[in-house]
């Protein structure tokens, strides 16, 4: 069995120390998507939408989730981000809606947990405000896609 980090010797969780890691650039992107019917990305587009603009509102949400994100995962150290945009694609069969976060910060641990609850979020925004016209949507396919610290 390997060894968990966020374990000590008695076997009691704990929050990792990175105070010795040394203050790097970080970066993470993740993805996912949420599944809909072509009609519920046409109201989306036309901005028919009871809610408002979907993809605003899920933008924003994004992005202030990402900046919570150790106050939702217990063990996240409480990162200064210094960069997150959240993106959206329809493919060409406009049967989903692709999601992407970036994020950034400097600092001794990654980002890609910030990344990850940006997409997460949005999806579940996009799903709030469309519920009522779309019952049938998904959300998944969720992952890290690249995670970079400078110089690897």
């Amino acid at each position: 069995m390997s060894e968990f980090s966020h374990v000590d010797a008695q076997g009691e969780v704990r929050m990792v120390d990175v105070s010795a890691k040394p203050l790097v650039k970080r970066e993470a992107v993740a993805s996912g998507e949420i599944r809909l019917a072509p009609a519920t990305l046409e109201l989306m587009e036309r901005q028919g939408v009871a809610k408002g603009n979907v993809l605003a509102v899920a933008r924003i949400a994004g992005i202030q989730a990402a900046k919570k994100t150790s106050d939702l995962i217990p063990l996240c150290h409480p990162l200064a981000l210094t960069h997150c945009e959240v993106t959206f694609e329809v493919p060409p069969e406009r049967d989903r809606l692709r999601i992407r976060a970036r994020t950034a910060t400097t600092g001794g641990t990654g980002v890609e947990m910030e990344a990850l609850t940006a997409v997460s979020v949005a999806a579940l925004t996009v799903y709030d405000m469309c519920k009522a016209v779309d019952r049938g949507m998904v959300i998944g396919s969720i992952r890290l896609d690249h995670k970079r610290k400078e110089g690897s």
